[in-house]
């Protein structure tokens, strides 16, 4: 079992908490595939990809925004960590659900997250290789749509499905267009491991 660090916005972070989100998609690199490995892709098969976050069974250990104690501001996570004594609870706070205390400091990018300030780990139950559009109803709702089911053409206007919603977060994390570009994607599946 190996683990591997994944970046996720605020929103999708919320959604982890909130138990909405539980599949990921990523677009797919094959110049960082390491070993072997055969998938079925559009009834090809396709040789030496391998998953760069993991395969079944693997835990991903999530990097949000964060931020520590303002006196610690001055220190870079190294030192941090050291400084705290280990006390990771009491000195860090987290940005997609923030503290309301004034004594946090700055702001942390996600990408600069050390494993260990990271407060949610989740393990890979499933890894598949498709089409961007080829996602389903079921697996844009497991992306994370805020929306319950019966909310469409109801209360959502009447275009509104899980899978427009998951299009529109597409583009804004990737950019305008991408979403029409229709790149392969490693889709994820997950649950959340509980401490």
């Amino acid at each position: 079992m190996t683990e591997r660090p994944i970046l996720f916005s605020a929103e999708m972070v919320r959604a982890i908490l909130d138990g909405r989100k539980t599949q990921t998609r990523r677009k797919m690199k094959p110049a960082k595939a390491k070993r072997p490995k055969r998938w079925l892709i559009d009834d090809a098969a396709v040789n030496g990809l391998v998953c760069p976050y993991g395969e079944p069974g693997d835990l991903l250990w999530v990097r949000e925004a964060w931020r520590v104690h303002k006196s610690y501001d001055v220190l870079n996570a190294a030192r941090v960590y050291g400084a705290m004594g280990g006390d990771v609870a009491y000195c860090v706070d987290y940005l997609a659900t923030p503290r309301n205390e004034d004594f946090w400091g700055r702001g942390r990018p996600s990408i600069h997250m050390p494993r260990w300030a990271s407060r949610i780990t989740l393990r890979i139950t499933d890894v598949r290789v498709e089409r961007l559009q080829a996602i389903s109803e079921d697996d844009a709702r497991a992306e994370g749509c805020p929306y319950p089911p019966e909310w469409a053409g109801r209360f959502m206007d009447r275009d509104e499905t899980a899978k427009t919603w998951f299009k529109s977060i597409w583009n804004t994390i990737n950019g305008p267009g991408a979403w029409d570009a229709n790149p392969w994607v490693w889709a994820i599946s997950f649950e959340r491991v509980k401490p």
